[in-house]
């Protein structure tokens, strides 16, 4: 007999459990569309933005490679737009699973997690780039079924950066297409997020301690731009191109991430001092728009942050 483990946005507050709890052949994941007016900037400014889950990005869905996850979308009745679910993890019919569903409906399937890695989903109902632009796309971690080796060490701590579009309120969905209209970049669903050097409203940053190796699951969904992805003050220890364990690179200094693809990467900081690192998109059109991080590497650095499920850093 299978095990299942029901795991939801709501009940999880849009953060899935770790791998080290999630230990069902099948998991259950509900994720519910949610349209509302939220801030999209840490001064608070709100736009109406289309959401998996209530958050941008959506719930954090992790499982193991092999897992089978058995997915419901529920497309809330009050919603104005008909919504779907794309996993990028997922081998299954674009015409049938990944079908619309109207508001007040719902519809689930099932997949077999079968490639280890870091995966986009989004909403890939028309026009797929005004759904994505507004704000409708997580990321599903599917851990390798081999876990942690001498190649995929174990890290000390884990985050989730996802960068995104911010088009004008009011944006025609022919223009989020042309790129015509984006006004700023979001990380985690607000304009420099993590960033207190260049956003006096800012008040958070990711945090770790000197010497330890930092492992961020970074996600480009952008519809149209790609992201030169860099740390300044520090280098890429290692690189997992779609984050899989198999696709190992060393020492990088800046890597592209194009539209709907993700990687994952380690930063290991110096360990006898205090150290601050900046992850920016190093196309500067991007990065003086929002797409700036900081990463403050000192002894007193937040405990919960990055460990126990806790990847994506939320308000």
């Amino acid at each position: 007999m299978k095990m299942k483990k029901l795991l939801t946005a709501v009940t999880f507050c849009g953060v899935l459990l770790a791998p080290t709890v999630v230990q069902a052949e099948t998991v259950k994941v509900d994720i519910p569309v949610i349209e509302k007016s939220m801030a999209v900037d840490n001064a608070g400014n709100e736009q109406v933005m289309w959401t998996f889950g209530g958050t941008i990005p959506g719930p954090l869905v992790r499982v193991k490679q092999g897992d089978v996850v058995d997915f419901t979308l529920i497309n809330m009745k009050d919603n104005k737009q008909s919504h779907s679910m794309d996993f990028h993890a997922a081998r299954v019919d674009v015409l049938d699973e990944f079908a619309a569903v109207s508001p007040g409906k719902s519809k689930g399937f099932q997949f077999r997690a079968d490639y280890p890695g870091v995966f986009i989903y989004h909403c890939g109902a028309d026009a797929m780039s005004e759904h994505i632009a507004r704000g409708m796309y997580g990321v599903i971690i599917v851990d390798p079924k081999d876990g942690y080796s001498e190649a995929y060490p174990k890290p000390d701590r884990e985050y989730v950066i996802v960068q995104g579009d911010l088009f004008k309120e009011g944006t025609s969905a022919g223009d989020i297409t042309k790129n015509i209209g984006k006004q700023a970049n979001l990380i985690n669903g607000k304009v420099f997020h993590y960033d207190p050097v260049h956003d006096q409203n800012a008040s958070l940053a990711l945090e770790s301690k000197p010497g330890e190796r930092v492992r961020f699951y970074f996600i480009n969904a952008q519809i149209n731009d790609s992201v030169a992805f860099h740390p300044i003050a520090g280098i890429w220890d290692r690189v997992w191109d779609n984050g899989n364990a198999k696709n190992v690179s060393y020492g990088i200094q800046t890597y592209n991430v194009p539209p709907a693809h993700a990687v994952t990467l380690d930063l290991i900081s110096p360990k006898d001092r205090p150290t601050n690192n900046a992850l920016v998109d190093h196309q500067m059109k991007n990065a003086l728009s929002g797409a700036i991080t900081v990463l403050m590497n000192h002894e007193g650095a937040n405990e919960t942050y990055g460990r126990d499920g806790n990847l994506i850093i939320r308000d």
